[in-house]
């Protein structure tokens, strides 16, 4: 019996674990996903979880929704506006705040 212990509190752990684990692109998340291809849509994964800095990642995002952008004009679509930056996370921690006194 007590060996069962640990593995029922892994067992009981792990959709905790696995909500909070890394950004995954879907047609909720990613502008454009229905004109992507499914090679397309893996390899944007790919490089969105890849990006170490805000810059570099806001300029892949720009450009991909200029892309998807330019697919839908062609295509004779609207393409919904973005809803978040999902490069939000990389941006640099502020600092701890000044109080007015």
């Amino acid at each position: 019996m007590k060996r069962l212990l640990p593995v029922v509190l892994l067992l009981a752990l792990a959709p905790a674990a696995a909500g909070s684990g890394p950004w995954r692109a879907s047609e909720t998340n990613t502008r454009g996903w229905q004109l992507m291809t499914p090679e397309e849509r893996i390899e944007h994964q790919a490089r969105i979880r890849g990006f170490r800095t805000y810059a570099e990642c806001r300029s892949y995002q720009l450009e991909h929704h200029r892309l998807m952008a330019e697919r839908a004009r062609q295509r004779g679509l609207e393409l919904p506006g973005g809803r978040r930056d999902i490069c939000e996370h990389l941006q640099p921690a502020a600092g701890p705040r000044q109080h007015a006194d």
